[in-house]
């Protein structure tokens, strides 16, 4: 009996969730807290892109780190209002207002729990290695980019102060781990400047904070199939943004963490968050990448406890401590921010010995991504343009692969062609000039044994090869076909030049 007990008991505490150890516990909401005062700036000013009251972008911070926390596919990961997203709807609301924005929240919502649901998430493997370097490097230029403006015609003061923090988030771990160093920094310069009246730009500055929790409500917009059609591609291009940067993060944190998340969980939790943002008022997100660096390699949080503390303790700061609040020096959030920036930067991808060893259309795609995201401030676009990019060199270098040699029979009335590589539309667009149609013998054999057919192209080119020997008066004859290659051609082959 004593043992069913024991291992009853052994069973209930494996599976009692980590956070409710003491020292998980603690970094967990410590990292909350740091979060939450790192996203109160950020969100008042994404709001402000997006031409929206500053509480429209707290609000939608609160309840997507709250609702995703719950429903997501990623612990510790931190979703709330973005730019990327700011960027998106800044022309809808410009044009008809806050309630089309609402409405389009909860429509791009619908769209992403839709390509979750379809797989979407599935797309993640095509994104290559050299792509994600120069997502991982852009966003960290992005992050220090973003801090610059609070660095330029600002009182002398923020300058000592920007480094005092940056001093204190260096050295203070090395005395202790137990208390987030970016939270000391910002406590501690928030106290010496209400201390000694140090006029400084503050949070405050940014805009007023909300004073009461968000109310549930249905967006005021004629429900006809001319609003659907003027909303429709706002949010499918609001949905396929914040997927794109959802996912990208979670696989970031997955390669930090060296843990895996479940990024069709995470494409559909985005869509039940955002949809929850629109009908609380909110103008929606996705996952916030600087801030989950914070959260993940600042504060070492592991858990969803940090995620859902950060929407808990960024309501209670704004509602409780909202005067206080107010008052945080920017300067020690600009050095929180430039510290996460350096931190995220992978160094190792540019340093002179990787760039050596690097293949060139490796790092031209790196390069391209990066340029692409800084350029347009979107790094969604970057990761497509880099993805195109990766797979047009990757089709040029496999096309250069293919080779056909050709053989004459002992007796002369036959040649042989083996060919051999990937046959796709990039290759097989060369294949028909590898052969010698004028001088070869009456039986020309083509062996493929060493080839595969991926296309239709393919398909096409050895159908042309064909005709050009038929119209001389000669046979061809296509031998060591693979299973797949021999069912599409037998599909295809005759039937892509109008029955000729």
């Amino acid at each position: 009996m004593s043992s069913l007990v024991s291992r009853a008991s052994t069973r209930l505490r494996g599976s009692r969730p980590s956070w409710l150890s003491p020292k998980v516990a603690r970094t967990e909401i410590l990292a909350g807290l740091v979060v939450a005062l790192a996203l109160i700036p950020e969100a008042i000013s994404f709001s402000i892109i997006a031409g929206v009251d500053p509480s429209v972008g707290l609000f939608a911070s609160f309840t997507m780190a709250v609702v995703i926390s719950i429903v997501g596919g990623r612990s510790a990961m931190i979703s709330a209002a973005t730019g990327a997203i700011a960027l998106v709807v800044a022309p809808l609301t410009r044009e008809h207002g806050l309630n089309y924005l609402i409405a389009t929240v909860i429509l791009g919502g619908l769209f992403q729990i839709v390509l979750g649901s379809l797989g979407v998430a599935r797309l993640m493997r095509f994104i290559p290695r050299s792509v994600m370097v120069g997502f991982v490097n852009a966003l960290a230029i992005l992050i220090f980019m973003a801090q610059v403006p609070e660095l330029i015609d600002v009182p002398w003061p923020v300058y000592p102060l920007f480094a005092a923090g940056l001093v204190l988030m260096v050295l203070f771990p090395k005395l202790t781990k137990v208390i987030p160093a970016p939270l000391v920094s910002i406590v501690a310069l928030t106290a010496l400047t209400i201390a000694a009246g140090i006029a400084v730009p503050t949070v405050g500055d940014k805009g007023a904070l909300p004073s009461s929790l968000p109310a549930l409500g249905v967006p005021d917009v004629p429900f006809t199939f001319g609003t659907l059609g003027l909303l429709a591609p706002y949010a499918l291009a609001f949905a396929l943004v914040g997927l794109m940067e959802s996912l990208m993060t979670a696989k970031l944190v997955d390669d930090i963490t060296d843990t895996h998340s479940n990024k069709t969980r995470e494409a559909i939790g985005q869509g039940v968050a955002n949809i929850v943002t629109g009908f609380f008022g909110g103008m929606g997100g996705c996952a916030m990448i600087g801030q989950t660096m914070i959260n993940v390699k600042t504060a070492g949080a592991r858990t969803r406890l940090s995620t859902f503390l950060a929407g808990t303790f960024l309501m209670v700061l704004c509602i409780a401590f909202g005067p206080l609040v107010s008052q945080i020096p920017m300067a020690a959030l600009v050095a929180v921010m430039v510290l996460v920036a350096f931190g995220t930067f992978d160094w190792h991808s540019v340093a002179p010995a990787t760039l050596k060893r690097m293949p060139a259309g490796e790092i031209i795609v790196m390069v391209v991504t990066v340029a692409v995201v800084v350029a347009t401030g979107n790094l969604a676009i970057g990761v497509v343009v880099g993805s195109i990019t990766a797979m047009v060199i990757f089709a040029r270098r496999v096309a250069h692969l293919v080779e056909v040699d050709g053989v004459v029979g002992p007796d002369g009335t036959q040649i042989v062609y083996t060919v051999t590589g990937e046959l796709f539309f990039a290759s097989s667009n060369d294949l028909v000039y590898q052969f010698d149609y004028a001088t070869d013998p009456d039986k020309i054999v083509i062996d493929l044994t060493d080839a595969h057919i991926w296309d239709a192209s393919t398909v096409a080119a050895l159908d042309a090869i064909t005709t050009k020997y038929g119209s001389r008066g000669k046979t061809v004859e296509i031998v060591g076909l693979n299973k797949h290659s021999a069912r599409m051609h037998g599909r295809l082959s005759g039937e892509l030049t109008g029955g000729h």
